[in-house]
């Protein structure tokens, strides 16, 4: 059973209906190239198919999620989170969060000084597969197998 997905958008803002952008911005996703980590319940994972024509997502493991939370996580005026945030908000360290985060314990959200998404750069040599069609059409959308080797070029 998953504990907590990855998700990031890939497509951007353009051309995009009301109800997509919607779920979207309830995901935390407002621009492309943002991720987010997100528990695994229900109605995420229904949010998440809804919106697959633009995101693509995957199940995350504790080592991306450190990785990410590292070189990554910002606060309040995009500086760069401090050992000392973490133990306000009750971790001793970046891999203490990063293995509450994939074990759905813990959320990007209520983690207050903390934004809830990571802004990615596009990946280093590109995606090697079309970012307009499902990962089961060859494409980068939807639930992606070989996204944390992407995301680890994005970061």
């Amino acid at each position: 059973m998953t504990n907590a997905y990855l998700v990031v958008r890939i497509k951007g803002q353009a051309d995009c209906p009301y109800w997509a952008t919607t779920t979207m911005t309830l995901l935390k996703l407002d621009k492309k190239y943002r991720a987010t980590i997100l528990p695994a319940k229900d109605n995420t994972l229904g949010m998440l198919k809804k919106v697959q024509h633009y995101i693509s997502w995957i199940e995350i493991d504790a080592s991306l999620a450190t990785e990410l939370i590292d070189k990554k996580a910002r606060k309040g005026g995009y500086q760069k989170v401090t050992v000392d945030d973490l133990k306000e908000l009750g971790f001793a360290s970046a891999e203490e969060l990063g293995i509450a985060l994939a074990e759905g314990k813990a959320t990007l959200s209520k983690l207050k000084p903390l934004k809830p998404w990571f802004a990615l750069a596009p990946p280093v040599h590109g995606f090697k597969r079309s970012t307009k069609k499902l990962y089961g059409q060859k494409g980068m959308l939807g639930l992606n197998k070989e996204l944390g080797t992407i995301v680890r070029r994005m970061i």
